[in-house]
């Protein structure tokens, strides 16, 4: 088992130190997210004030990015790190992509089969010599002339790990990817009844051993310092609890998991998404 740790905010001097300080107490992995702030830059002042510790997107937005555009940061990530990024993607949802980054929506699964697909591809002209030839329904990679190449960084391909909530994107997660992200929010009876079968049927399909794909165990977890409010960081985690269930979680569940966190009402203000777009 490996144990990681979070690091938010922008980048700054605290993101260097502070991944010093997880290396040395003695945490595995290093991870940022893509929120209010880009989630590679903190890395890459990590990777300076590190040798030891994986250094990870936990998850940086796919969609928002196409594979060429996310191919260069990250392979930039993997050399200067000397070999230790590891890249966890995820989807987003529908009102995000199309509202927010301005990107087109199409089938999730199906696209990011393709999205992994053609950033391997595009990986591997850049550090293995294999000519980049990728032509699906949303990308189409045919173009690398010497002068756009990176030079190889000696080092494999950063690892995939893939996010998931639904049974079909975790089936695609056993299927291709090196890593399974379950939500923070699933409970141990959606996690035992839904995620771990549909990853096996992914394993299956891929004709893969269960030893080749990472599984992460997140939560909803805080730490309160003696001059933090606990009423406030509960109340932020209650609000995550309701805006995040997995698809198809019974609204009871939903409820009794809000109310052993906080003794208020579910907040209205946010209705949550539908199911097709978690």
């Amino acid at each position: 088992m490996k144990v990681g740790v979070h690091v938010g905010g922008p980048p700054s001097s605290e993101v260097a130190r502070f991944a010093g300080w997880a290396e040395e107490t003695g945490f595995d992995v290093v991870t940022t997210t893509e929120v209010d702030h880009d989630p590679f830059l903190p890395l890459a002042l990590a990777a300076q004030a590190t040798s030891r510790v994986r250094l990870a997107t936990g998850i940086a937005v796919a969609f928002a990015r196409t594979p060429m555009a996310m191919a260069y940061v990250t392979n930039d990530l993997q050399a200067l790190s000397g070999g230790r990024f590891l890249l966890g993607l995820g989807t987003q949802t529908k009102p995000h992509i199309t509202r927010r980054f301005s990107m087109e929506w199409g089938k999730p699964v199906t696209r990011m089969r393709e999205y992994i697909t053609a950033l391997r591809a595009i990986w591997n002209d850049w550090n293995k010599g294999e000519e980049v030839r990728h032509m699906g329904e949303y990308y189409r990679h045919t173009l690398m002339t010497a002068t756009f190449r990176p030079a190889p960084h000696g080092h494999d391909n950063p690892p995939i790990h893939l996010a998931a909530v639904g049974p079909a994107m975790t089936r695609l997660a056993g299927e291709v990817a090196d890593g399974l992200i379950p939500h923070g929010f699933s409970t141990e009876r959606y996690f035992r009844e839904v995620t771990l079968p549909a990853l096996e049927e992914g394993l299956e399909l891929g004709g893969r051993d269960r030893s080749e794909v990472s599984v992460h165990c997140p939560g909803f977890a805080h730490v309160y310092a003696p001059e933090g409010s606990v009423d406030e960081q509960r109340r932020m985690l209650v609000d995550q609890v309701h805006l995040h269930p997995p698809a198809g979680t019974p609204e009871a569940e939903i409820r009794a998991a809000v109310a052993t966190l906080h003794d208020s009402d579910l907040p209205a203000e946010e209705p949550a998404l539908p199911a097709g777009e978690r």
